[in-house]
């Protein structure tokens, strides 16, 4: 898929645990640049502890974190130097809760211009980074404060004040859930023009199987901890190998023909995974009673393993094959 590429980012092995909770469990992915790969999954999958892991807010427990090379893991103080790191920045999930209320705009989005450098050009990289994020013209939108503007326009200063440092990587937590459906479609469309003209890499967080369809070039399905089934998105949407990820898929809208799947109970707790395939507690096709005895025996009693990292085409599951 990326031949000769180096990745941008490389997840190999990683964990993170909160006492007895495996909140990551072995993943594995790598990010290339001027790709959006999305994290797919319901709440409680570690989608967002991964990207903290990744950002350096959340320390792991196990495996290793490169982006660039530099590399971070468990008990390395350099996972604080790649939290300073401006090619790596983050867009939260509310930008009302993001934004100072106490700051104008000029001021949020040249913050980080100051943290990390005495800019001579401040005011023309601030300009620049609103307009590359749609606040045109840019001048306008100086002097107002957060509550001036509308819900989508404080995730465009979001957004603009992450493309002010000139990131290689963005990580985006839900960058639409807080946003009303009109003004997704613009967020998604602006996440992906920036993708296309700068060579930006995202990683965008999402439970919504429909936005990934809308933006990702490429997508991870996490359940409990680990990466369940990986691919490039056409192929994944269209041919699902994963039972879970075929459940996630039935209720997107663009899916009509597909016969929904109403999984049974939640996610279980972190503290307590289930033995064999973490997911044979719910899986649809289990419960069917239609898979052969020599799979069905092997679901609850023997582990389907980890995706390693580099893999174009995965999913962690005895029963692939037998998914149409």
């Amino acid at each position: 898929m990326h031949p000769g590429m180096t990745p941008l980012v490389e997840v190999d092995d990683v964990s993170v645990r909160f006492g007895d909770a495996h909140a990551v469990d072995g993943v594995s992915l790598q990010v290339f640049p001027g790709e959006v790969l999305a994290l797919v999954g319901e709440s409680g999958s570690g989608k967002t502890t991964l990207i903290r892991a990744i950002q350096g807010l959340q320390p792991v427990t196990g495996g290793t974190i490169r982006i660039e090379g530099k590399a971070s893991g468990a008990g390395r103080r350099s996972i604080q130097t790649i939290f300073h790191d401006p090619a790596v920045q983050m867009v939260f999930q509310d930008p009302t809760g993001a934004l100072n209320p106490r700051q104008t705009i000029y001021e949020i989005v040249a913050e980080g211009v100051r943290i990390t450098s005495k800019a001579d050009d401040e005011r023309e990289r601030v300009l620049g980074a609103l307009s590359r994020a749609g606040l045109r013209p840019p001048e306008r939108f100086l002097p107002l404060y957060p509550h001036e503007v509308s819900g989508g326009q404080r995730q465009r200063v979001v957004i603009a004040g992450a493309m002010v440092m000139e990131p290689k990587l963005l990580l985006a937590d839900e960058p639409v859930a807080s946003l009303d459906a009109s003004i997704r479609g613009e967020i998604l469309a602006l996440m992906r023009r920036l993708v296309d003209e700068t060579g930006l890499a995202i990683l965008v967080v999402t439970h919504d199987l429909g936005l990934a369809w809308n933006i990702a070039d490429r997508i991870a399905v996490m359940y409990l901890g680990r990466i369940v089934e990986t691919g490039r998105t056409e192929e994944l949407l269209a041919n699902p190998q994963h039972p879970y990820t075929r459940a996630l898929l039935s209720v997107v809208p663009e899916t009509r023909e597909m016969e929904q799947q109403i999984l049974v109970g939640e996610i279980p707790d972190p503290s307590r995974v289930p033995p064999g395939c973490r997911f044979h507690p719910r899986c649809p096709l289990l419960q069917s009673g239609d898979l052969p005895p020599v799979i069905a025996t092997r679901c609850p009693s023997e582990d389907p393993g980890i995706i390693p990292a580099g893999v174009i085409t995965g999913a962690s599951c005895w029963a692939a094959d037998q998914i149409m």
